[in-house]
């Protein structure tokens, strides 16, 4: 780990603490040109953390404050993702897979971040999850059923289709413009689907909202 300390932090808002860990690409040409960014005050941009291609990992802002990676969005209903949040940049352009040893490395950070601040696996997402209509990252070249895997995310099962927008919203999603959730479900557990919402769509977020949704007070459904 290495302490690359960036100026563009703040307290968290209203109390808040970490309940959600987001994931981003960098859409770099490199992790140093990245780096230079989250840590310049112009830029008004920042990260937590940020995991080169080759595993190096830096660390730009303390977990107790409030880094600037996740803008508008919201997830569960709750908006200042920011102050919710813990923000992990993976040095990528969204148009490759990741690298194996920026896997791991990610892989052997997500579980001390999810125990210092007791986050569970649904609490990991993607910048697209909470801000669908706005952002793509981490891209279908993201593993997210690696890290299911692992227990550090989730992945739905087979189901019964019920009613993808409602499904979605009791998951977490912001369903105003369900083309970009369609897409943003798609691209984080079905990159490889096209067209309209289908029954596979519907059952497996249906599956999604059964074992993790919650209602829009942020309570166990």
């Amino acid at each position: 780990m290495r302490w690359r300390p960036s100026p563009n932090f703040g307290p968290r808002r209203d109390g808040l603490r970490p309940e959600l860990i987001v994931l981003h690409y960098t859409a770099m040409e490199t992790a140093e040109a990245a780096l230079a960014r989250l840590c310049d005050p112009a830029a008004e941009v920042s990260a937590h953390y940020l995991i080169a291609g080759d595993g190096r990992v830096w660390q730009m802002v303390r977990e107790e404050m409030r880094a600037w990676h996740a803008g508008a969005g919201a997830w569960r209903g709750r908006g200042d993702v920011n102050s919710r949040s813990i923000g992990i940049e993976l040095d990528n352009r969204g148009t490759h897979p990741f690298a194996e040893p920026q896997m791991a490395a990610l892989e052997a950070l997500l579980p001390q971040v999810m125990a210092r601040w007791s986050i569970g696996p649904e609490g990991v997402i993607g910048h697209s999850d909470m801000a669908p209509a706005r952002k793509f990252d981490p891209g279908p070249r993201f593993d997210w059923s690696r890290l299911a895997r692992r227990g550090l995310a989730v992945w739905p099962e087979a189901g019964q289709a019920g009613d993808f927008a409602r499904d979605a919203a009791r998951f977490g999603y912001p369903v105003e413009d369900e083309a970009a959730l369609l897409a943003a479900f798609r691209a984080r557990f079905r990159p490889q689907a096209t067209g309209p919402a289908g029954a596979a769509d519907r059952a497996m977020m249906a599956d999604l909202a059964a074992r993790f949704g919650v209602d829009r007070t942020g309570e166990s459904a």
